[in-house]
């Protein structure tokens, strides 16, 4: 599992030119997924989403979580992430997991989400052509991978 995370003053998504998402202070997370992610990585992404210390503290220091700030979570599916472009200029997907596969882990990670921040994660529409619009914070990007995480 990939995750791009960018600390936000603001975010929304629309789809048809209807808003379907939208947070005010807090995180947009832009999540991709490949086969054979599962529970464990799912968990592991949301638990440091959830704890991660990028907001400012009263002094100025990046040392409180979207949680200590009382900030939302915007979450939106992104195969993309996965896309390689080693070869030619045409992006390769195939290492991203197949709609069939990605869609529940997605609905899981938003679950596991909304359990580890004690509130409801608003998202994009999977599979939807959408608008995704933000304010950056900062700029803070941070790029997350389960593969990474030993």
């Amino acid at each position: 599992m990939r995750v791009v995370v960018q600390r936000v003053a603001s975010a929304s998504v629309e789809v048809d030119g209807q808003t379907v998402g939208a947070i005010g202070p807090g995180l947009l997370v832009l999540a991709g997924f490949e086969a054979g992610d599962g529970a464990e990585d799912l968990a592991w992404v949301s638990g440091k989403l959830s704890r991660l210390r990028i907001f400012d503290d009263a002094a100025g220091v990046m040392n409180r979580s979207v949680v200590d700030a009382g900030g939302d979570v915007l979450a939106v599916s992104q195969f993309t992430l996965y896309a390689s472009v080693r070869k030619g200029n045409r992006p390769s997907w195939s290492r991203a997991a197949a709609p069939d596969v990605s869609r529940p882990l997605f609905d899981r990670f938003v679950r596991q989400l909304e359990a580890d921040l004690g509130r409801p994660v608003p998202t994009g529409v999977f599979g939807a052509e959408m608008v995704v619009r933000l304010v950056n914070d900062g700029p803070v990007t941070l790029c997350i991978d389960s593969a990474e995480r030993s």
